[in-house]
């Protein structure tokens, strides 16, 4: 797995991981969910980079100009709830893809353990196409794997992009074990603890509930 981490470069992607971690900043719940859409736009951008190009003539008013334009069939799946918001922004940037959408939550067993239920699926077929997996905390990695495993009835996937806005360094190392060598995970920034109940730390707490209000 080939890991893209941007915030070890300086750049404006720092202001918006910065709000969304500030527990006053992050009340304002319109706010958050634009930072959340807007850090899936500068990972989409970088994500661009790695796709295949095929030259095109694109005719102008004035004549005719050869571009290099993405070839790839895409679809981007997000994870519910909390991926909506970063769904919306990596749609921003790839517009005219297919896209599906999955549910998994934690189920609690006994005291912090818990096993991962998917219950939901809505997508057409993976066969062979580019796959942009979107959910915005990384932590265990669990859930990740869970839908990575109920996606791939879909269809054989040909590739597929990871794209998360925190990750655990703990997360990470698990989901290398269950994604192809030739997986992508664009991640904004990495965090490097997990407190036991599987939550990242410092991280920003529940990104479903700060974008869309506290759950039952």
């Amino acid at each position: 797995m080939k890991i893209h981490r941007l915030d070890r470069s300086n750049s404006v992607l720092n202001n918006f991981i910065s709000e969304i971690r500030d527990l006053n900043i992050q009340k304002d719940s319109m706010r958050f969910r634009r930072n959340i859409e807007r850090i899936g736009e500068i990972l989409s951008y970088e994500l661009s980079k790695e796709l295949d190009y095929k030259e095109i003539d694109i005719n102008s008013p004035l004549g005719i100009k050869k571009i290099s334009l993405c070839e790839n069939d895409l679809v981007l799946c997000s994870v519910l709830r909390a991926g909506l918001t970063l769904h919306q922004g990596v749609l921003n940037y790839f517009d005219q893809i297919e896209n599906a959408f999955i549910s998994a939550y934690r189920h609690h067993t006994s005291g912090d353990d818990f096993d991962i239920v998917v219950e939901y699926l809505a997508s057409p077929s993976l066969d062979q196409k580019v796959l942009i997996l979107a959910d915005p905390m990384l932590a265990t990695g669990r859930s990740l794997v869970a839908v990575y495993d109920t996606l791939k009835k879909s269809g054989n996937i040909k590739q597929t992009h990871l794209v998360a806005v925190i990750a655990s360094t703990e997360g990470i190392d698990y989901i290398k074990n269950y994604f192809p060598e030739n997986t992508h995970l664009w991640v904004a920034t990495i965090d490097d603890k997990l407190n036991k109940k599987g939550y990242i730390v410092p991280g920003l707490g529940d990104a479903g509930d700060l974008a869309f209000g506290t759950k039952l």
